[in-house]
């Protein structure tokens, strides 16, 4: 074989074109086929390096087309792309012996990344005349996921760029906007990952016991002082220390934290006995600091100290774009936690989350959509299963979404554009003005072969 061969199988038919372009641009030889039926023919007539397959087709999946291949022990290997909300999907189809799965959009470098791995793998894998391979499933335990919206790349962008340093951060933001996440994330991608993230709760503190909670205390030093006790900055050395609403420091606690930061040595409550501290710091706050300096409940040489670079958390009713993004990795969360299949939210619960304000931000839409999916016995969350702070809320200009939840006139209305596009489903979803997911969803509600 002089070239390598890459099978690309998706139903997008302009998407296909473009991939089968760009493939050929990095040397490659490339065909496209748009269902798995189309797909096993042409595994069956020509050898290929890799496939590139769509998770969703529109007469079977990619599991389907994994299952085949494994049936006649051809063991080319294959590259999942899905959306994020199909993440499980993925994680199934890497079990069944997928190579590796590619989130959409796709990113080029990503891709040429994984066609690289995945062609030195199976050249390896022929020399070793070895056929299994063991990965380690993605994580899909984590609480939030990076958004599209301009917004929510500059965050990421930020945290990309201060994680590596080792600056004090303060994170600015409303409660319930992932402020406790991006420190986490700041630690992860920081050079000191490998030790120790210690987060405090300073709103928890009583005053009296603050200086044992940051900096311990020996066995006998104060009544109710029993043991030793090793305090959050000795805890962290090394790593880093959150320090969560740090506005709710006492004046007191303010100025040995401080000096702390600034001798980076501490003592414990009841020894003379000094300790070289080395932390990255970082702050989270929900108040306006520089309202509480002006009022003098918060020092303004701390403030300085801990707030080397700010980082401001959007609300959530400012990511329009995103809202039902998360919404629909929530419902994927609540899904695997509560054993439930809820395939999506009707057009009226999406009209109203675009429209709500989502006062407890992102922490809020979590609790919502795990309640809904609770609550929702059929296919799809209606308004029935929200909390009563939805009733209420005003929709969008009409209150007609794009596809209504009304079966008489919705099925015709998807039915007919699927005839206009010659059967090609992505294409019949732009004509309706909705993703493919949706469309899906759809398809599946009214048995739309």
């Amino acid at each position: 074989m002089d070239k390598y061969s890459i099978l690309v199988v998706d139903d997008d038919v302009t998407f296909a074109l473009m991939l089968k372009t760009w493939l050929t641009k990095k040397g490659f030889e490339a065909a496209t086929a748009s269902s798995v039926s189309a797909a096993k023919k042409k595994l069956t007539e020509n050898d290929y390096s890799l496939v590139l397959t769509d998770m969703r087709l529109p007469d079977s999946d990619g599991i389907d087309l994994l299952q085949w291949l494994s049936g006649i022990g051809n063991h080319v290997p294959v590259i999942v792309m899905t959306n994020f909300a199909e993440i499980q999907n993925a994680v199934n189809s890497m079990k069944l012996g997928a190579f590796d799965y590619l989130s959409k959009p796709v990113n080029p470098s990503e891709l040429e990344k994984k066609i690289s791995e995945a062609l030195k793998f199976s050249e390896k894998s022929v020399e070793d005349n070895s056929k299994t391979v063991e990965f380690e499933e993605p994580d899909n335990s984590k609480s939030f996921i990076e958004g599209n919206s301009d917004a929510a790349k500059q965050l990421y962008q930020y945290v990309n760029l201060v994680a590596p340093t080792n600056m004090s951060v303060l994170i600015c933001g409303k409660s319930g906007t992932g402020k406790e996440h991006i420190a986490h994330l700041i630690h992860e991608r920081s050079k000191r990952a490998k030790k120790p993230f210690v987060a405090i709760d300073c709103g928890s503190i009583p005053n009296e016991l603050a200086g044992s909670e940051f900096f311990g205390h020996t066995k006998g030093s104060f009544t109710g002082a029993i043991d030793d006790k090793t305090g959050a900055f000795e805890a962290a050395n090394g790593g880093t220390l959150f320090l969560d609403e740090v506005g709710n420091l006492s004046y007191e606690t303010q100025m040995h934290l401080l000096r702390a930061l600034q001798e980076r040595k501490i003592k414990r409550i009841g020894s003379n006995k000094e300790i070289n501290i080395d932390i990255r710091l970082v702050s989270a706050t929900n108040e306006n600091l520089e309202d509480a300096i002006s009022r003098s409940a918060f020092r303004n040489d701390l403030y300085h100290r801990i707030s080397e670079f700010t980082i401001q958390m959007p609300d959530l009713k400012d990511l329009k774009q995103d809202i039902m993004l998360y919404a629909n990795f929530f419902l994927d969360m609540a899904n695997r936690e509560l054993g439930k299949n809820v395939i999506g939210f009707d057009d009226k619960v999406v009209d109203l989350f675009l429209n709500y304000d989502w006062p407890g931000n992102i922490r809020q839409m979590k609790n919502t959509v795990m309640r809904a999916t609770l609550l929702t016995q059929d296919g799809f969350i209606s308004i029935d299963s929200l909390p009563k702070e939805f009733i209420g809320v005003k929709q969008s200009a009409g209150g007609k979404p794009v596809l209504l939840h009304d079966p008489d006139d919705e099925k015709e209305r998807i039915l007919s554009a699927i005839k206009a596009a010659g059967g090609n489903k992505s294409s019949a979803a732009r004509l309706l003005g909705v993703d493919r997911k949706t469309l899906y969803n759809k398809l599946k509600l009214y048995n739309i072969e």
